[in-house]
């Protein structure tokens, strides 16, 4: 019954409505005036620089390792119901999942794992897969990995709520940090996790470093931990996707951002899947990272979470 209703949420959304960037703008954007631009940009917008002058135990640079654990849901949000895709991502939950895992234990290394709650629900073992070690931590990826910008207000609430309530559930433990699904802010994301009590997002990219989110021009208190398409595993490296590099060249990338943030004493956050970066192939790519972070002195592996509550402490915003 639970999947029955899954599918029902799924193909009831509403995905009427517009982008935000371009909402209630009849005139081409060549037409529009200087204050309509104005108003479009500063919706949501980055605010101050939270980097902090060092990062726990007096570290020069933080490593945030995430895992966006869509498995099933990249299908399923499309109402794509194919069998291969599907097994594609179950690959997620039943083998790469358990080998990242062994990895980050190996090297006794934190890591926050963002996940739709779908995918928790059809696969639950992940839950205490993740929690055994007690280091490792666990976000908001959305329901079903909708499109936030496709969904009106009320729709958009109403999924995060029932992903805010299923993770709680399943977890034992309210979710601090979101991720939006694809990275895909709407003109009310912002207001909805402050709404709701989030202590952070991770979706935007307007930096390297952590900053606080402005809402219209006024602080929010948000902390927003930024990610790049750069730095995903997701466009680079699926095989049937028009951008893809070979791991071993993407982990040339990922060795220049990270030297670069540590020579800039900032952050380095890397955003990963299990069904991608769990294969044979690509886990050599991210223990060959590891070992190359870890080669330097001054390196500090935490959860977002961690990075978060240290960067307020930090800027006196407790």
């Amino acid at each position: 019954m639970r999947v029955i209703a899954w599918l029902v949420v799924l193909l009831g959304a509403t995905f009427a409505a517009a982008p935000f960037a371009q909402a209630n703008q009849a005139d081409p954007p060549w037409g529009w005036s200087e204050s309509q631009v104005r108003e479009i940009v500063n919706r949501v917008r980055a605010g101050r620089d939270l980097n902090p002058p060092s990062w726990p135990g007096g570290a020069r640079v933080a490593v945030l390792l995430s895992f966006d654990v869509d498995n099933e849901t990249l299908w399923l949000r499309n109402g794509d119901t194919s069998v291969s895709g599907l097994s594609q991502g179950e690959y997620g939950s039943r083998v790469a999942l358990g080998r990242i895992l062994r990895l980050l234990d190996r090297h006794r290394i934190p890591a926050s794992f963002f996940g739709p709650a779908v995918s928790f629900s059809i696969a639950p073992g992940m839950i205490e897969a993740i929690q055994a070690s007690g280091r490792h931590e666990i976000g908001i990826h959305g329901w079903i990995h909708e499109r936030n910008a496709e969904l009106e207000r009320a729709d958009e609430a109403r999924l995060l709520r029932m992903a805010i309530d299923r993770m709680t559930e399943l977890t034992g433990k309210a979710p601090v940090g979101y991720r939006a699904p694809s990275w895909n802010f709407s003109e009310n994301t912002l207001e909805l996790l402050l709404e709701m009590g989030f202590l952070y997002d991770s979706s935007l990219m307007a930096d390297d470093r952590p900053y606080e989110l402005l809402a219209s021009g006024s602080p929010t208190g948000l902390v927003e931990l930024p990610v790049d398409w750069i730095l995903d595993d997701a466009p680079l490296m699926n095989p049937l996707g028009d951008r893809y590099s070979n791991p071993r060249d993407v982990l040339q990338v990922y060795r220049d951002e990270f030297d670069v943030a540590y020579r800039e004493g900032t952050m380095f956050l890397l955003t990963m899947h299990p069904h991608l970066i769990g294969h044979r192939s690509r886990i050599v790519v991210l223990e060959a990272l590891i070992e190359h972070i870890r080669a330097r002195k001054e390196v500090w592996f935490g959860t977002h979470e961690a990075a978060v509550r240290w960067v307020k402490q930090q800027a006196g915003m407790n």
